[in-house]
């Protein structure tokens, strides 16, 4: 029987991410995708703290502030329209009616992000453009131009030259706060099109960041690339596996390139954990229609006795959100242990 489809076999990275690991995403919203289902597989991570981040210059200087770690933003940072305050190198979930609210909340989270990225064992970029917008007044490369008028701005394609010297030169900034061989990179390109400027653009833009990611892993050889604009692009290759605006993954799709992603920097005795994990989260999501019944609570005891085994085990994981799920008021009196 002719295969109809060209598919990407998985290989297992040079390194392992695990449970105990310390990771920190960034980038585009591919990135909360990744970040979304580690997060509900209990791992210890902190996810684009300066909102969704298209391009690699943005990344690389929010890196940067962030190591610093006493650079914290100024009011002057910040400006006002259409009734809200945002700040250039923030997504739009930053942006509040109210000036001090939204400096307070930027300020809150980049102090946050300084101190995971202390700790941070893993670091996962994910690139979404090589198009930036430069704010005409300053020179600056903006991270989102917040819908502003576009006579502010003077659009720009970065080179491959331009995104490894500062990607790197933000990695290497980032690696020396824990030191190699211990920090690793993943690297990878969003399968997301941007289509203001068309497909053709589109696709040259895509070219460089692959480039760029190539000559990166090349440099540093704690670095890796992750095969997620090719999974998608390539190997399933089909608008079904596409939401309904035709440019983001459709779920079916980011399971496809998790599992994937699980193949690679897994191990068994990790996988296995995760199943672990995912059959008790899914139990806490779990309804009943009779909650006050004898086999309810038998259900409930057994979904306790699995937490505690696996804190036991692995005493970093965080099941609060689980364990309030299965003590709701009815379930009052029964016991933890």
């Amino acid at each position: 029987m002719p295969n109809f489809r060209t598919t990407l076999a998985s290989a297992s990275s040079s390194f392992q991410i695990n449970h105990p690991h310390h990771l920190f995403l960034l980038g585009s919203c591919f990135t909360e995708h990744i970040g979304q289902k580690l997060s509900e597989r209990k791992f210890n991570l902190l996810s684009n703290p300066f909102g969704i981040v298209y391009n690699p210059l943005s990344m690389a200087q929010c890196l940067e502030r962030i190591c610093e770690g006493n650079r914290p933003f100024t009011r002057e940072d910040m400006f006002e329209n259409a009734g809200l305050w945002h700040s250039w190198e923030h997504h739009g979930r930053f942006s509040k009616p109210d000036k001090n609210e939204a400096f307070e909340g930027i300020n809150t989270a980049y102090l946050k992000a300084s101190a995971h990225l202390k700790k941070a064992d893993i670091l996962l970029l994910t690139f979404g453009t090589s198009d930036v917008f430069v704010l005409r007044e300053t020179g600056k490369v903006v991270a989102n131009n917040h819908k502003m008028p576009a006579a502010l701005f003077a659009p720009r394609r970065l080179s491959v030259s331009e995104i490894v010297e500062r990607t790197v030169q933000a990695i290497k900034s980032v690696a020396h706060l824990k030191g190699v061989p211990h920090f690793k990179v993943i690297l990878t390109v969003s399968p997301v099109r941007h289509l203001r400027n068309g497909l053709v653009e589109n696709q040259r833009s895509k070219a460089v960041l692959l480039l760029a990611c190539e000559e990166i892993c090349a440099q540093l050889n704690y670095a890796h690339y992750f095969p997620a604009y090719e999974l998608l692009l390539d190997d399933l290759r089909d608008y079904r596996f596409y939401a309904a605006d035709m440019l983001h993954p459709s779920e079916v799709a980011v399971d496809y390139v998790w599992k994937f992603f699980s193949d690679t920097f897994f191990s068994e005795k990790t996988s296995k954990l995760n199943e672990r994990i995912e059959k008790i989260c899914a139990a806490a999501r779990h309804r009943p229609f009779h909650p006050d019944t004898a086999q309810h609570r038998a259900f409930v005891q057994a979904q306790l006795k699995a937490i505690a085994a696996l804190k036991l085990e692995m005493p970093g994981l965080d099941f609060a959100t689980e364990e309030a799920a299965f003590y709701s008021p009815i379930e009052t009196g029964i016991s933890s242990s």
